[in-house]
């Protein structure tokens, strides 16, 4: 079974972001001129992302990297986290004495309008989850809030009995309704935000900004729908 919650092993948690945490100045950094004024500041800049990114691969490699991954990328936040993660793990698997072969897959959960959680989730396009029969299933998620998203995904991966399945996930948000379901693999746990950047939207803008950024309510009100 994915996750757990139970007691976290020693980087089951990320890198911890406070909730007193100021974030970095937007003017200590580079963004599109064209989100001037509808964000608040810097939560992770691009380069710990991706450094983060990187240790997070040899994790997952030395735990799991003696057989087969099938990456299934939840689209459309995860797809820039699995991209550097995937090439993150085939780096190391080109320079280790075993290969490791690995097929990625795409889903699309949609579960949020807005800034506000829509309380459902439907699962959009994907091969048919049933090849996922007897492999080794790795997700790979942009963000877990309460949980309950993930923990229908996999009740809906699971029932087609696949070897294993262990979820990545670049953010883990401290809520105060979360049902303590925590991903195998966490980049940053951080306070309960509404971020953007990095791939992860408002209404499907900001996935041009490479920062992972709080944005304020001048931007959420100027792109809401």
């Amino acid at each position: 079974m994915a996750g757990s919650s139970e007691e976290a092993p020693d980087y089951g948690r990320g890198v911890v972001i406070t909730d007193d945490w100021p974030g970095y100045d937007l003017n200590l950094f580079t963004y599109p001129q064209h989100y001037y004024g509808d964000l608040e500041y810097v939560l992770i800049p691009h380069g710990i992302v991706v450094d983060r990114t990187e240790r997070l691969a040899k994790d997952i490699m030395k735990d799991i990297g003696n057989c087969d991954i099938m990456v299934l990328c939840v689209l459309k936040g995860g797809y820039k986290f699995c991209a550097d993660l995937v090439e993150h793990l085939k780096n190391i698997s080109r320079n280790s004495d075993q290969f490791v072969s690995m097929k990625v897959d795409f889903i699309r959960l949609k579960s949020y309008k807005n800034d506000q959680s829509m309380g459902e989730m439907q699962i959009i396009g994907g091969n048919d989850l049933s090849t996922l029969a007897g492999k080794n299933v790795l997700i790979v998620e942009d963000v877990v809030g309460t949980g309950r998203t993930m923990k229908a995904l996999l009740s809906s991966i699971e029932k087609y009995k696949p070897n294993m399945i262990k979820v990545a996930s670049l953010l883990v948000k401290r809520r105060p309704r979360s049902d303590g379901f925590r991903p195998d693999y966490v980049g940053f746990e951080i306070p309960d935000l509404f971020v953007v950047g990095y791939a992860l939207d408002y209404n499907e803008y900001f996935r041009d900004l490479n920062h992972i950024c709080v944005i304020n309510e001048h931007g959420k009100e100027k792109y809401r729908v």
